[in-house]
């Protein structure tokens, strides 16, 4: 068994793709995902659901690891903004080697910032770390050790 790929219903998702290719240095994995049919309703819940989308290999994982999977549907519902304390998946974590510097990046690309960056001494050692939006509004930590 292994994990596979963590999925983010966007807005528009080539413009928030470019932001984690950007920011995370993501790479893309084609083909472009063009999905619609009664097999995508019965595994999704949705009725006549078509979307477009692409998946995006994680950094540190190669050509066969997880993916971060940008899907937008043609319809689309409304969510909630969420916070880090909203009940299911809150946020998507990243190790950088700066937390400052790829932090100032993502804000540069259009992440908006929720905390601030922040030490704290745990037994494995110092944790760097701090949380902000994406460009839709999903929330991202990004973390280093010192």
């Amino acid at each position: 068994m292994k994990f596979a790929h963590t999925n983010i219903a966007a807005r528009d998702w080539k413009t928030l793709a470019d932001f984690y290719v950007s920011v995370f240095d993501c790479k893309l994995k084609p083909p472009v995902r063009e999905y619609e049919g009664a097999w995508l309703d019965q595994a999704t819940g949705l009725t006549n659901a078509t979307l477009t989308g692409a998946h995006l290999l994680l950094p540190g994982h190669g050509e066969d690891g997880p993916t971060l999977e940008i899907f937008t549907y043609q319809e689309m519902d409304q969510g909630v903004e969420m916070t880090a304390a909203t009940y299911g998946f809150t946020h998507v974590a990243f190790e950088v080697d700066n937390v400052e510097e790829t932090l100032t990046k993502a804000l540069e690309a259009g992440g908006k910032i929720l905390g601030q960056v922040t030490r704290r001494e745990v037994p494995a050692g110092v944790l760097v770390f701090v949380y902000f939006r994406d460009p839709e509004g999903n929330i991202v930590e990004i973390q280093s050790w010192e």
